[in-house]
C-alpha cells in the first residue's frame, strides 16, 4: 500500500516536471529533481508512457511521452494535428484588444520593461495583457531587475517580423514634436536657473 502511493506521487511529480519542461529532460535531470535512482525513474516514465498510450485502460490520451534527443518530453499526438493547427491559427488571427495594443507599444518603445511599469503607464492592472503578448509570442522575458526581482519584458523577433521591420531602432518615433531628452534635460536645467 505505502509503495503504491510512493509510485503514484513519483509519477505524478515526473508529470509536473515534464509538463512544464519545453525541451527533453534525460534522467539525470529528472534523478536530481526527484531524488530517485535511475532506475526507478526510468521504470516510472515508461509506466508514464504506457498509460498515456491506453495500455492500462484502453483510454489512449491526446499527448504521448516520447524519449527523444537524450531524453524525455510531452507531445500531442499526430493523429490530432489537423485540430490542433486549426486552433493555433484560430488564435494567431484574433486582433489584439486595445489594451493588448498599449501594454505591447509600452513595452516595445520602454524595453526592457516590467508588468509595474506598463501598468504604471496604462494606469490599469496589465498583468492578463502581458500574459496574452507571451501566449502570441509577441514579447518574451528578459531576466529580472536586480533590485525588485520584477521581471523584464522585451519584445521577440516575430513582434518585428509582423510589423516588417528588422530592429526596434526602425519603430516609428512617438511624436517627432516632443523634445527628446537631452533636449528636455537643456529645457529643466534651463529653467532651474535664474
Amino acid at each position: 500500500m505505502i509503495e503504491d502511493r510512493y509510485q503514484t506521487q513519483l509519477f505524478a511529480q515526473l508529470e509536473a516536471i515534464l509538463m512544464v519542461s519545453d525541451e527533453p529532460l534525460n534522467l539525470e535531470q529528472l534523478t536530481r529533481a526527484t531524488g530517485q535512482p535511475v532506475d526507478v525513474i526510468e521504470a516510472t516514465l515508461t509506466a508514464i508512457q504506457r498509460d498515456y498510450d491506453g495500455e492500462n485502460d484502453g483510454k489512449v490520451r491526446g499527448f504521448q511521452l516520447r524519449h527523444v534527443a537524450g531524453g524525455w518530453r510531452l507531445y500531442t499526438r499526430s493523429e490530432h494535428a489537423d485540430v490542433i493547427a486549426a486552433f493555433m491559427l484560430q488564435g494567431a488571427t484574433q486582433k489584439l484588444s486595445q489594451a493588448s495594443l498599449e501594454a505591447l507599444a509600452v513595452i516595445a518603445y520602454l524595453q526592457p520593461a516590467t508588468r509595474s511599469k506598463v501598468a504604471q503607464i496604462r494606469g490599469v492592472n496589465s498583468d492578463s495583457v502581458v500574459r496574452t503578448l507571451l501566449t502570441r509570442g509577441l514579447i518574451a522575458e528578459d531576466g529580472v531587475e536586480e533590485f525588485t526581482g520584477a521581471v523584464r519584458y522585451t519584445t521577440t523577433d516575430y513582434f518585428l517580423e509582423l510589423l516588417g521591420i528588422n530592429s526596434i531602432e526602425e519603430l516609428p518615433k512617438i511624436s517627432p514634436l516632443l523634445p527628446g531628452v537631452d533636449e528636455a534635460s537643456q529645457l529643466a536645467e534651463s529653467q532651474d536657473k535664474p
